[in-house]
């Protein structure tokens, strides 16, 4: 077994909602300050900038678990983690087909900036990552599965987006293993009970990124064995 320090729900600045100073680069270089191990990126929607997630997160000897948050139909916010990068991209142009068919508007909702490991704009995303897409939770939690992944519903106890209180309850047909729960909010223990609960910064920017005070135990330090934690539940 291996104990490893971790935020596991972060946003790059391609999330329209997080600071332009949240490059692939300065996350991981934050993480390693702080004395972070095992990071997970998801930002709004997409996946744009996890392949220079990536290539940092090696360089500085970070376990990466590539991840989006996605935003269901019903405006439930949904973390799906996935095997590998590419699957994560792969799922990200999936997401793309389902948004709005509407334009970002930076003045508005925020720049989304896909950069490289320097630091430079690769390019922006105009499509607009911030909205719902036009599928369920049910949906969406069946295909992260079907690709691989594990569906985990984020924050639930905070928040409009958050499961519990957009739904008022956890739905009896879709069988989550795990959840992320807010600490700095009360959270009824039954939601809690037979699933992993993960507790993570959801940051937006760079001083929001944890200290080194949440651990995961993993079987290995790699991606498939962190995926296998959250299927198996608690």
């Amino acid at each position: 077994m291996v104990t490893l320090y971790s935020d596991l729900h972060m946003h790059s600045c391609l999330s329209p909602c997080g600071s332009d100073d949240m490059t692939p680069a300065n996350i991981c270089g934050m993480a390693m300050i702080k004395g972070l191990q095992m990071i997970a990126l998801t930002d709004h929607n997409t996946a744009g900038n996890l392949p220079t997630m990536q290539k940092v997160a090696d360089a500085y000897g970070l376990l990466l678990i590539p991840g989006i948050e996605i935003t269901t139909k019903e405006e439930v916010h949904l973390l799906g983690y996935f095997p590998d990068v590419k699957t994560a991209v792969d799922f990200g142009e999936f997401l793309r087909r389902h948004l709005p068919p509407k334009m970002n508007r930076p003045s508005l909702f925020g720049n989304q900036l896909v950069m490289d490991e320097d630091d430079n704009v690769i390019r922006e995303e105009d499509a607009l990552l911030i909205g719902a897409t036009d599928l369920s939770l049910e949906q969406l939690s069946r295909h992260v599965s079907e690709a691989g992944g594990v569906p985990v519903p984020a924050h639930i106890n905070r928040g409009s987006n958050g499961l519990l209180v957009n739904l008022g309850m956890m739905p009896p047909d879709i069988a989550f293993t795990a959840v992320e729960v807010w600490r700095a909010l009360p959270c009824p223990h039954t939601p809690q009970e037979g699933r992993v609960v993960l507790y993570s910064s959801d940051a937006h920017y760079l001083g929001d990124i944890l200290e080194p005070e949440i651990t995961t135990e993993l079987e290995e330090p790699t991606v498939a064995a962190f995926l296998e934690k959250l299927r198996r539940g608690a």
